[in-house]
């Protein structure tokens, strides 16, 4: 968590060079992700999208809306458009190793980023390390708020890979400071602002002295946030956050408001990873099970470096 920027691009450039294959094998690229509204997701495709078009490869991109059925169709059609690999982000649990199976029966490599399904796993799965970074974003704002007080969390949607790995990373800052009392704990479906704004009213009329709030993803955080402004608790509450949404570095670099902290995650070079990892596999090249940029614990203080070139 504490690697610095310029290392964090040079780590960047060099996964590039060391990734580069011949494109010879894919000419087609099928991406399919949960929601393109979340600034998290649009930048994988970003880095995807800028990347396979210096390799030549067209790109087929399929945007769920956080529907599963939806995602399980949209994958049925891109087996039939000729691609030849397939990067999946599951749009949520239910039924996620669907579209594995499919890519699978056609020959189709799948490179799994962010989720992966659970007992169908593509060829690799690119992720931050989510439990050890959820840690450090709880363990920061839990001493930002004197290291005691009543505690929120607002998960993600219930069941993914992500919600679950930044849970138990969180839980184990909370573990260890005996003063912090979990009152509240809910689930969304979106990952949005305006759950995050929702779910933290609810939470702060039913617990005005909360004093700690993670939110498992910026949105959430931001939603919070704004809650938490408009009760006039801005200078009770301290939230954190997580992913590095672009919006989300914006505010902090503004070092004012109840959220303080986040994990920035290496989006567009999991977005380049995954074009790279699609080009081995095809070559017939074998793959680590799991590769994994670095998030950077991220304030006011580092967030503007941030805001100017987003890794």
């Amino acid at each position: 968590m504490n690697i610095t920027f310029k290392a964090l691009i040079a780590a960047t450039a060099l996964a590039t060079i060391a990734g580069a294959a011949s494109a010879d094998e894919v000419k087609k690229l099928g991406v399919a992700v949960p929601n393109l509204q979340a600034d998290f997701f649009n930048q994988i495709k970003l880095g995807v999208e800028a990347y396979a078009k210096e390799k030549g490869i067209e790109t087929i991109v399929v945007d769920a809306k956080n529907d599963t059925a939806t995602q399980v169709s949209q994958v049925q059609d891109l087996m039939t458009q000729g691609i030849d690999a397939f990067i999946y982000i599951p749009a949520g649990a239910a039924a996620a190793a669907v579209p594995t199976r499919l890519a699978r029966a056609e020959g189709i490599p799948v490179i799994n980023v962010d989720r992966t399904p659970d007992g169908e796993p593509g060829d690799t799965f690119i992720a931050g390390e989510s439990v050890e970074s959820a840690y450090e974003v709880c363990k920061t704002i839990i001493e930002m708020a004197g290291g005691e007080g009543k505690m929120a969390i607002i998960h993600g949607q219930k069941g993914t890979t992500p919600e679950v790995l930044r849970h138990e990373g969180c839980l184990r800052a909370v573990e260890e400071n005996p003063g912090v009392e979990l009152v509240a704990e809910q689930w969304s479906q979106m990952w949005s602002p305006d759950e995050g704004f929702s779910i933290a009213q609810n939470m702060l009329q039913a617990h005005p002295d909360i004093k700690i709030i993670f939110g498992q993803a910026d949105g959430l955080a931001m939603g919070a946030a704004k809650a938490v402004d408009v009760a006039g608790l801005s200078d009770q509450v301290v939230i954190g956050g997580y992913d590095g949404d672009v919006a989300a570095l914006e505010y902090l670099a503004k070092c004012e408001g109840p959220f303080k902290v986040t994990a920035t995650q290496s989006t567009q070079l999991m977005g380049r990873l995954a074009v790279d990892s699609a080009i081995k596999k095809a070559a017939g090249e074998d793959l680590p099970e799991r590769q994994t940029p670095n998030a950077v614990l991220t304030t006011c203080e580092n967030a503007p470096e941030f805001v100017a070139e987003h890794p």
